[in-house]
């Protein structure tokens, strides 16, 4: 289920989509805030609602481009979210996801205890830290908390690329008008996700 944040996406429009597909057959549901829009506080309430109406595994997919991924995590679990995605910390944040190690060590000793071997986890990291290095020339300039999303709301995914294209056409200047804008279409294009 993509989330968005729009007057047409209820918690309560979510939950029904997650019973309907549920009802269909779905083996899980995943809610793909690909953007970093879900709030913690929300996330709560959203998988609550969800899971009293199913029964199969609710999974998290958030991105950390906002800056809210880790605390939406926690939130989530503490609502009975059974999977919470996250990226090895070497490859997490900016549009990408929560650093595994950090979710890890924040549910360590907790009814969420995840189990993972943090040792395992530090060398794994470091292995693609230097895996990284030889991409650097792709990488996005999205790498910290970008506030401007929550407003925007661009998927991380389509952050560099519309940053690109943009680069192609002799207009990287028009960045900032560009987030403007993208609300208004969406509005008159009836709030799509």
């Amino acid at each position: 289920i993509s989330y968005a944040v729009t007057p047409y996406h209820t918690i309560e429009k979510y939950a029904d989509l997650a019973k309907t597909y549920a009802d269909f057959g779905a083996d899980s549901i995943c809610i793909k805030d690909m953007s970093g829009l879900l709030k913690p506080y929300t996330a709560y309430d959203l998988v609550k609602a969800i899971k009293a109406k199913i029964d199969i595994p609710v999974e998290i997919h958030t991105h950390a481009t906002t800056g809210l991924s880790v605390a939406t995590l926690l939130k989530s679990a503490e609502a009975g979210a059974d999977i919470l995605d996250t990226a090895i910390s070497s490859m997490a944040m900016g549009t990408s996801h929560s650093p595994t190690e950090t979710v890890v060590e924040m549910l360590k000793g907790t009814e969420y205890d995840t189990g993972l071997d943090i040792s395992s986890l530090l060398e794994i990291a470091a292995y693609f830290r230097d895996v990284r290095k030889h991409y650097a020339s792709l990488e996005s300039k999205f790498l910290g908390a970008d506030t401007r999303i929550l407003k925007s709301q661009v998927p991380g995914g389509m952050l560099s690329n519309l940053v690109s294209q943009l680069k192609q056409q002799n207009a990287e200047d028009k960045f900032e008008e560009v987030l403007k804008e993208i609300p208004r279409v969406r509005e008159d294009l009836g709030w799509l996700p």
